[in-house]
């Protein structure tokens, strides 16, 4: 991509209701636009990385027999209440309206209802089990309080899976599978150092849920981290019972702030007892369906990242989520020109993501611009080094510059 054919706008200065420094960062490097408080929308740098992020995820959901589908938003309230989720008093967070005949309906923060429900037609035989259906998509809740940019929307994208086994122990099995999944994730997003499988109330469910927590300053969440066990405790199920538990003392454990980027549930029999999801087993008897929920939020994790690897020139993105590998950048004339689109040319055709910033603009302001964006390499072809043929090289990360041969180079990138 030409940054002269990109659009976008670089900015220096954000919003000034807004506060998260992740989105004011992705504001000013002009990957997402603010409309309204926790709600924002994906210009083409933005969306790329959203799409790197999901589609990490969706590698690893497929890896362990998911099954990628895309439900509706609009919900019918019917099946809802036989949940008892309707109810505002039980789930605040509904955003709802009607339709020009009456019909009142909602935006669904989550699909446990409408999916149990789609399964009784797909569900009738242990042979048809287990099943792993997860997807891809914007929620709606309507949150009291969304200053934290991405990492908390009233619209925002959510990586939803829904686990349908036969007994306890499938589905305890999968619960396992799942969390190495999760694991790989937060590896693969440059995460896994810092985040931690977390203990936290299972509801009417089951004894625990499971959260995933990345440590950050700016987290809404307390957990104390057992470095050795690679785990936590959330501050709300931080008690002596949960301590003998998990066989630690409290002595063991380190209070952090944490943004939540994920969480796993048992649901149990839960949804497949209010809307008759049942199947009939190999010696001829009915049973319920067993049941787990796991999420995943992209556009949380990618405002976390944006938070977590900026410094004081903006934002520094992790090679595999970046927007693109390299950004190429002339300085000079005619030849410089040549040059440098002889070697975006060259680049592209190996399949390496290039931003070449073929403005007229003086050189510092695409070295700025550059920095504020966070591509992970700054490749400049200038009129200075072009008789030698070689070209300065710039990690984002490290900012230190190095002057490469064509060959080192190629070689260097990949």
């Amino acid at each position: 991509m030409r940054v002269s054919h990109l659009f976008t706008r670089t900015s220096k200065t954000a919003p000034a209701d807004e506060v998260a420094k992740n989105a004011q960062l992705l504001i000013r490097a002009g990957f997402i636009h603010k409309e309204m408080a926790g709600v924002y929308t994906y210009l083409p740098l933005g969306k790329r990385v959203l799409e790197k992020v999901t589609q990490i995820i969706r590698e690893e959901m497929d890896a362990i027999g998911g099954n990628e589908i895309s439900l509706t938003a609009l919900q019918h309230k019917d099946v809802w209440e036989k949940s008892g989720r309707w109810n505002d008093e039980v789930m605040d967070v509904w955003f709802k309206t009607k339709l020009a005949n009456g019909t009142e309906i909602g935006l669904a923060p989550t699909h446990e209802e409408p999916l149990t429900q789609l399964m009784k037609n797909y569900i009738s035989s242990y042979k048809d089990l287990p099943v792993y259906p997860y997807q891809f998509q914007i929620k709606f809740r309507n949150e009291v309080r969304s200053k934290s940019g991405l990492m908390r929307g009233r619209e925002f994208w959510m990586k939803d899976l829904y686990s349908f086994s036969r007994t306890q122990e499938e589905h305890d099995a999968f619960y396992e599978t799942i969390t190495q999944a999760y694991h790989r994730v937060y590896e693969r997003l440059g995460l896994g150092d810092i985040t931690y499988k977390t203990f936290a109330s299972g509801g009417s469910f089951s004894k625990y849920s499971h959260e995933f927590q990345t440590l950050s300053p700016v987290g809404e969440d307390t957990i104390y981290v057992h470095e050795g066990k690679k785990l936590a405790i959330n501050e709300e199920v931080y008690n002596e019972e949960v301590l003998a538990d998990l066989g630690i003392t409290r002595g063991e454990l380190v209070e952090q702030k944490a943004v939540e980027v994920g969480n796993i549930f048992t649901l149990g029999t839960r949804f497949s007892d209010v809307l008759d999801l049942n199947y009939t087993d190999e010696d001829g008897t009915s049973k319920k369906v067993i049941m787990g929920s796991y999420g995943i939020g992209p556009s949380r994790v990618m405002g976390l990242i944006a938070e977590r690897f900026a410094d004081e020139k903006g934002l520094v993105w992790p090679e595999n989520v970046a927007p693109y590998k390299v950004y190429l950048v002339r300085i000079g004339g005619d030849e410089a020109i040549a040059h440098a689109d002889k070697l975006y040319d060259e680049l592209t055709a190996k399949g390496i993501e290039v931003l070449y910033d073929d403005r007229d603009e003086r050189p510092g302001t695409k070295f700025a611009d550059a920095e504020l964006m966070g591509i992970p390499y700054r490749v400049t072809v200038s009129d200075r080094l072009l008789a030698d043929e070689k070209y300065e090289f710039t990690p984002r990360a490290s900012g230190e510059t190095q002057i490469l041969t064509h060959a080192q180079l190629l070689d260097t990138l990949g």
